[in-house]
């Protein structure tokens, strides 16, 4: 007698079927989110288009707060380079990564409680360790004993400063100017206030890179070259 088990309709039922072998999770996760998609554009006013609006703004919105800024120019304390109204990019990752603020550098900072409640733009002139003086006997700015030929971004007619100074920067801060001497308040004008005038490098929203608007004066803002030749203040490493 053969005693081998003969399956039974129970067990051959309980088998697998060849589309439940087949399944493909990756699939029906697709058409899962697929199926996601199409109820929020059923439920948004406007569908498709509202959507891929609202996650254009929220790119735009994460660009804005880690990564560039645009930044529109409220006077003219820093023509002739930059003009009222003109739009600048500021790039806010600049200094996010062990850089720091260089001469030359034209940056936007957070000016409250050393200038106003405002945010500014002004170019740095001297950096922490730094003497900055004003004036040699040509009327130039010296930066650690070395003369600054500050010709090429100066507004012209301007002269480099009316206002004499000799200050040495503290560590972690920046001495700025604006490029329009005569029509700028800047550190020169904030040196019997708290700070000296001094602004905090961690108040430094970013560097100024590009000028976006009107597109007639589209421009990069490159570091001049007049502050290659100063040489580290006493002291100072890099």
């Amino acid at each position: 007698m053969d005693t081998e088990a003969q399956p039974t309709e129970r067990d051959r039922s309980s088998r697998p079927s060849d589309s439940e072998e087949n399944s493909d999770p990756e699939g029906q996760e697709g058409r899962s989110r697929f199926a996601l998609m199409a109820r929020i554009t059923a439920w948004l006013p406007g569908g498709r288009i509202s959507l891929t609006l609202l996650v254009l703004l929220g790119f735009l919105l994460l660009l804005n707060t880690f990564v560039v800024r645009p930044f529109e120019i409220p006077s003219g304390s820093m023509e002739s380079g930059l003009r009222i109204g003109d739009r600048v990019l500021v790039n806010k990752l600049a200094y996010r990564f062990g850089a720091d603020p260089r001469r030359g550098d034209v940056v936007v900072f957070d000016g409250t409680g050393y200038f106003g409640d405002a945010d500014y733009i002004k170019r740095v002139v001297g950096v922490g360790g730094d003497r900055v003086v004003c004036c040699d006997k040509e009327g130039r700015i010296q930066v650690n004993g070395r003369p600054v030929d500050e010709s090429t971004f100066v507004y012209p007619g301007d002269s480099p400063s009316t206002v004499p100074f000799d200050v040495v920067v503290p560590d972690g801060a920046l001495f700025v100017l604006g490029d329009h001497r005569s029509a700028s308040s800047d550190s020169r004008d904030h040196l019997g206030s708290p700070g000296g005038g001094m602004i905090p490098v961690d108040d430094v929203v970013g560097r100024a890179d590009w000028i976006v608007w009107p597109t007639a004066h589209w421009s990069r803002l490159h570091r001049p070259d007049a502050y290659a030749r100063v040489p580290h203040a006493e002291g100072a490493h890099g």
